[in-house]
């Protein structure tokens, strides 16, 4: 715990609380002593002048911080659709920062030469149609101008014409790790339903062989308790088991139920589909990412791709981007040799959210096949 940061905020609450204190002090000692007429022309000079410095100390204070932490902010995209998000964060934050500086100045500055004095009268304005009509236009066509942009690179972003001849990759998300499928050879991710979910089958894709394990498994465990119910006297016992072959009894309905469902095609589509911990992804290759959830709304953000999206319970959702700088390339750019790029969990979903992750890793192409082949051989180890 950094106890100097802690001190640090105490005392800065104090100054604010004494601060306030003696305006206290200053405003009950003004009342003791009668004095009605409290706005002087001195004091709105004091107030003016507090009111001016004040604002162009937040104008100074902001380009401090520009300064001090302006080398936090992400470095450059590493995906193709990463320039333009970049150029329309640009173009917004540019205009908010030019009409800050321009603006504050005149607000502040304003507030100090027109305050009230005992020389001068206040004019009342109901209202001008000319000045109304100025500042409702400007803004709604500047903002007019922001929104047309942000939706034709949200559009070009999202587009669904993007997944054609993309790798296809499914991102699992449950508390609090992922997990990634990858397609076989014939680049189509099985079909996957989370009342599929078992130890044995943990992103519940369902296939032929996944089917016929649990379906097994399941068939086993009612042998095994009506074996069980045969022999037990206790009548609370009894009950318990009876219930318990009943909820088997009704998932295996479900699985089969949900199993014939499904096309031919689509159980045979996730027999090759290959299941890692770690992404690897080709260089300058569309990738096509589904996600899903198995409990609460996490989301997958890939801050260096500039790619977000959540992942929904029930709910199949997908991002498509290309990464185009491998992990070594990076690494230069940025001289840290341990740099990796990482998927986080961007959705508060619990208490160990903070511990979500999991690990990018862009090569070429070449090393891409070569892994791809040997999580393709250990897969084909695991299921002999």
């Amino acid at each position: 715990m950094d106890w100097n940061f802690i001190l640090k905020i105490i005392i800065g609450l104090l100054i604010i609380i004494t601060f306030f204190q003696v305006i206290r002090l200053i405003e009950l000692s003004s009342r003791l002593a009668k004095n009605k007429d409290q706005v002087t022309d001195r004091s709105n000079k004091i107030n003016g002048l507090l009111l001016l410095i004040s604002g162009f100390a937040l104008v100074a204070f902001f380009f401090w911080q520009r300064a001090k932490w302006g080398h936090l902010i992400l470095q450059d995209p590493a995906s193709e659709h990463g320039v333009l998000i970049d150029q329309l964060w640009h173009t917004t934050m540019g205009l908010i920062i030019i009409l800050f500086v321009i603006l504050q100045p005149i607000l502040f500055g304003f507030s100090f030469l027109y305050r009230g004095k005992e020389t001068r009268k206040a004019h009342f304005i109901s209202h001008n149609n000319k000045l109304e009509i100025f500042w409702t236009a400007v803004p709604t066509v500047v903002l007019a101008g922001l929104i047309v942009f942000g939706l034709i690179v949200w559009g070009k972003v999202t587009d669904v014409n993007n997944a054609k001849d993309a790798i296809m990759i499914e991102v699992y998300a449950k508390q609090f790790n992922w997990t990634a499928r990858y397609a076989g050879e014939d680049n189509k991710l099985g079909d996957g339903h989370v009342r599929f979910y078992a130890p044995s089958n943990p992103l519940g894709v369902v296939t032929e062989s996944m089917y016929q394990i649990q379906y097994g498994e399941l068939e086993t465990k009612i042998i095994d308790d009506k074996e069980k119910l045969l022999i037990e006297k206790n009548i609370g016992k009894k009950k318990s088991i009876a219930d318990r072959i009943a909820r088997n009894i009704s998932k295996q309905k479900m699985y089969k139920a949900y199993y014939n469902s499904i096309s031919e095609e689509e159980k045979m589509a996730g027999e090759d589909d290959i299941v890692v911990t770690e992404l690897y992804l080709p260089v300058n290759q569309k990738v096509a990412m589904k996600f899903r959830s198995q409990d609460v709304i996490h989301s997958a953000y890939m801050p260096h791709f500039r790619a977000q999206m959540n992942c929904v319970p029930g709910l199949s959702t997908q991002f498509v981007f290309t990464p185009t700088i491998t992990t070594k390339q990076y690494q230069d750019y940025l001289g840290k040799p341990d740099f990796d790029y990482i998927l986080l969990c961007n959705k508060i979903c619990g208490n160990a959210h903070y511990n979500m992750k999991m690990k990018i890793v862009v090569v070429t192409e070449e090393e891409y096949e070569l892994w791809l082949a040997e999580q393709a051989e250990t897969r084909m180890i695991k299921n002999m």
